[in-house]
């Protein structure tokens, strides 16, 4: 196999897999359609730079120790578990006390006001989608299944490996962008108070969900 072909065929896979809904697109969806737009944009680069990382341990050969290491598997799943719990909860916790139905909507972003500033922006951001995705392990043995296969005999193996992650973090920041402008549309309905509870309590609900669902699976 060529790598013109291995770099397709790669990118069919992972196409289907960033397009498949999941706790990466809720957080950017969730983050993005409250107005927090610099802060959903650094949920994004976090999620893509922790793709990225994946993919250099993978192709470094690091990540193989998960699948040869229970205990490391297992030590890495629960921590991941215990994180998408706590953020979740507080998601949920944030919405707690609701806030009057006529509250003043946010500012309008249009003439500079911070209003997608809050909770930390950009970097907050980053730090959090860096750690949903480094701290969730199937994503490292994916990487451990998959990558090898699509790595043509001959070429440099770590070197074809990043360019291969690199099809998948491109894939990933170009749906974002589709996920970031859809919730730009939904912002005026998001402005109400009760819709803006109803996204937190559903979006906590997934990601506790996911943490769940990651601690009792095998």
């Amino acid at each position: 196999m060529e790598m013109t072909t291995a770099l397709w065929s790669f990118a069919l896979v992972v196409g289907l897999l960033t397009l498949t809904p999941g706790l990466d697109t809720a957080l950017v969806l969730r983050t993005s359609a409250l107005g927090h737009r610099r802060q959903a944009w650094g949920v994004v680069l976090g999620i893509q730079t922790g793709t990225l990382l994946w993919g250099a341990l993978s192709s470094a050969g690091v990540t193989a120790l998960l699948t040869a290491s229970q205990l490391g598997y297992e030590i890495l799943r629960w921590a991941g578990a215990a994180y998408l719990v706590w953020m979740g909860a507080g998601m949920l916790r944030s919405r707690a006390h609701p806030e009057p139905e006529d509250a003043a909507a946010p500012a309008d972003t249009s003439a500079g006001a911070s209003a997608d500033a809050p909770a930390g922006g950009l970097a907050a951001g980053w730090r959090r989608g860096l750690l949903t995705n480094l701290l969730n392990p199937k994503v490292g043995v994916f990487y451990v299944a998959v990558l090898p296969q699509f790595i043509p005999a001959g070429e440099p193996h770590f070197a074809a490996g990043v360019a291969l992650t690199c099809v998948h973090v491109v894939e990933g920041l170009l749906w974002s962008t589709v996920l970031v402008g859809f919730a730009r549309v939904l912002r005026g309905w998001l402005r109400r108070p009760s819709a803006r509870r109803a996204m937190d309590r559903v979006t906590g609900l997934a990601v506790v969900g996911f943490g769940v669902k990651l601690a009792v699976s095998d």
